[in-house]
């Protein structure tokens, strides 16, 4: 990856980067196909980053995390996912699904809990989608029933990452009246009775994460692990997805570069018509064009990650960055297979896997149509 000019906001930001390059190069890089080829979560390097602090970046040095702003953070995920975006998904996804507790919970929620979910050794997972209701979270059904001190927790949530390897999920469920109000938010470890992942699906990219549907079967979950209040689930599952979405932007980000990487070194190597194909305008082009979307995508998320860190409204420009950073990696990872010709489209070489691994980027966390959905009606209403 050519070196990128960056502005730092912290002292320690310069070397976290750094140790990032060098565990991702060193790490992640060499395993990358191997893991995914063979569609196995890397648990064992998912403890290498906890235990080098990557999984708690942007949390409270109080409970073990880095403190780090989120700017710095998705800088992190962007490296990792230069390398492997599958790993990268799993910081994400991990990192949101510590949200709740870390943003929400009480006191002596955060003190119990929040150190070993931010600390390494845990992975989380967030179980917000449901098969009918992908998008449609406010009318989601999977119920919480109050009964003494404990909620008996009846449904079923689809396209759940880590579904079967995490430690604990954030369960978002209805224990109130039809729409946003009625919603909840429980944390429950996986070894909790009734709390059964399904078989995995068989995804297009990403096969190294695993994605299942977790049936809840009259599961018992102590109410001293409601997250907020009752009711308070939807306001607490938007402002993760939020968050979510810049660090899927970065993913996004890290993907195109690594795509275009790849590509830029084949044309210079690769000869036709007497010279390397990087001089031919049509090839040249198409390649000036990714880089200069990638720096535009990785602009947009700096700016939101900004407002975030400065305590700003930050959710339309997160939207906005998702929905152009997620659409941009799709269009150089295709370009990249184009550049390639031919080789681009068997597995000797990355591009392909970055192609199929692109898509989902435009689906998750929100699809690129609730994005824009999410913009228009805030034009609308300004």
């Amino acid at each position: 990856m050519p070196s990128v000019t960056r502005l730092l906001p912290t002292p320690e930001a310069h070397d976290l980067l750094e140790l990032t390059r060098e565990i991702a190069d060193k790490e992640l890089a060499p395993h990358a196909d191997d893991f995914e080829a063979r569609g196995e979560f890397p648990r064992e390097l998912i403890r290498t980053l906890g235990r080098s602090g990557l999984l708690g970046l942007p949390y409270s040095a109080e409970y073990g995390g880095a403190e780090q702003p989120y700017e710095v953070y998705l800088q992190v995920l962007e490296i990792l996912a230069s390398r492997w975006v599958g790993i990268a998904e799993t910081v994400s996804v991990h990192t949101l699904a510590c949200y709740p507790l870390a943003h929400h919970g009480t006191a002596e929620q955060r003190e119990r809990w929040l150190p070993d979910l931010i600390g390494g050794e845990l992975l989380g997972a967030y179980c917000l989608s449901e098969p009918a209701g992908g998008s449609d979270a406010a009318n989601l059904t999977t119920k919480a029933v109050r009964d003494g001190d404990s909620y008996r927790v009846s449904g079923t949530k689809a396209w759940i990452t880590h579904a079967g390897v995490a430690d604990f999920y954030n369960v978002f469920c209805r224990t109130g009246g039809p729409g946003p109000k009625g919603i909840s938010c429980l944390l429950a470890p996986a070894d909790t009775p009734g709390l059964n992942p399904q078989t995995r699906e068989k995804t297009m990219g990403l096969r190294s994460s695993p994605v299942a549907q977790i049936a809840f079967d009259d599961t018992v979950v102590p109410a001293e692990r409601l997250i907020g209040g009752e009711g308070e689930g939807f306001r607490i599952a938007m402002g993760a997805l939020d968050s979510g979405r810049l660090g899927i932007a970065a993913c996004a980000i890290g993907l195109a570069q690594g795509a275009l990487d790849y590509a830029v070194n084949y044309a210079r190597e690769r000869v036709q018509f007497g010279k390397p194909i990087i001089d031919l305008q049509g090839l040249g082009f198409m390649l000036a064009d990714a880089a200069t979307q990638i720096s535009a995508a990785r602009a947009l998320m700096l700016h939101a990650a900004r407002l975030r860190d400065a305590g700003l409204p930050y959710s339309i420009e997160a939207a906005k960055t998702k929905l152009f950073a997620t659409d941009m990696a799709m269009q150089v990872a295709t370009d990249a297979v184009q550049v390639l010709g031919g080789a681009g489209y068997v597995a000797d070489h990355p591009v392909e896997r970055y192609f199929r691994e692109a898509k989902v980027l435009q689906i998750v966390e929100g699809t690129n149509q609730i994005q824009r959905m999410v913009i228009a009606r805030s034009l609308a209403k300004d």
